[in-house]
């Protein structure tokens, strides 16, 4: 099997890091960010949006999957993995938060996975950085 795909983008917002991590981690503000109707499965084990909330996103057509919040390190570090439904195996995402000199928030959101399906893989890296990389500017500025 081929190595996994890897996306990465990266996005300078002008609010905090404190500000651009609730929203990140904020699961139902995460629809205009990843062009999906998103639903919240469950909240964290010891917070609402920590580690073990879930999240159901439903792309278009394609059957609903559930992502997972695997680290929540507030206000630097989100990790996350798909934990049902999806044709993409070994997905995961990690955010990190960087405070810029000037009070604002750099964040490097990489993504990697694997595909099934022969040839799945770059289809979805494409579709991931332009619908993220769009997206983002809609969460907070």
């Amino acid at each position: 099997m081929a190595a996994p795909t890897r996306v990465h983008l990266t996005h300078v917002f002008t609010s905090s890091p404190d500000v651009v991590f609730d929203a990140l981690a904020e699961h139902e503000n995460l629809g205009p960010v990843f062009g999906a109707k998103i639903t919240r499965v469950k909240d964290g084990d010891t917070t609402r949006n920590g580690v073990g909330s879930t999240r159901s996103l439903k792309i278009g057509p394609l059957p609903a999957f559930q992502e997972t919040t695997t680290v929540a390190d507030r206000p630097t570090l989100i990790e996350y993995k798909i934990t049902k439904g999806s044709p993409l195996k070994g997905h995961w995402g990690r955010q990190v938060l960087t405070p810029t000199a000037d009070g604002g928030t750099r964040l490097d959101y990489s993504i990697g996975f694997d595909a099934v399906v022969p040839g799945l893989a770059p289809v979805v890296a494409k579709i991931l950085t332009l619908a993220i990389g769009k997206g983002l500017g809609k969460l907070v500025p």
